[in-house]
């Protein structure tokens, strides 16, 4: 049972090396570990914790080397980079659709992603068209319906 002199007294916490505040900060700003986490597991207080974080996350950005806007372009690439792959795997579902005749994309897929798989699927049989027309093998007797988008 505590006695009314201990209620009182403040909590004593170890001294932390600067090492182990950027290491922390590091953490919950790449997101790996949460501020209440950090708190119990280093024994310090969540409101110390976000102090570190105001006065180094800075400090951490200057060690990795990024600056803001190095980040905000690394991120625009990426972004480029993934609707890429995007659009690359919409054309191949959309010509496995038009191979199979089985439409994958309104089984499975969001309204939205079928939609655009729809709309190449579309594009590629107007091209497709058009390429059978202007080939030299083709022969004059043969009529194709035109094709409406």
């Amino acid at each position: 049972m505590k006695t009314q002199n201990e209620h009182w007294r403040k909590k004593s916490y170890q001294k932390v090396t600067l090492e182990t505040k950027l290491l922390v900060v590091d953490q919950i700003l790449n997101g790996q570990t949460s501020t209440n986490f950090a708190s119990k597991k280093y024994d310090v207080p969540r409101t110390t914790i976000n102090y570190w974080l105001r006065k180094y996350s800075t400090l951490v950005q200057q060690k990795t080397g990024m600056s803001k806007n190095d980040e905000i372009k690394k991120l625009k690439e990426r972004i480029e980079e993934l609707e890429f792959v995007k659009d690359f795997q919409q054309d191949i579902i959309a010509d496995m659709e038009l191979i199979t005749g089985v439409d994958m994309a309104k089984k499975s897929l969001p309204k939205t992603l079928a939609k655009e798989i729809e709309l190449k699927k579309k594009i590629c049989l107007k091209e497709n068209i058009r390429l059978f027309i202007a080939s030299p093998y083709r022969k004059n007797n043969v009529n194709l319906p035109e094709l409406t988008i």
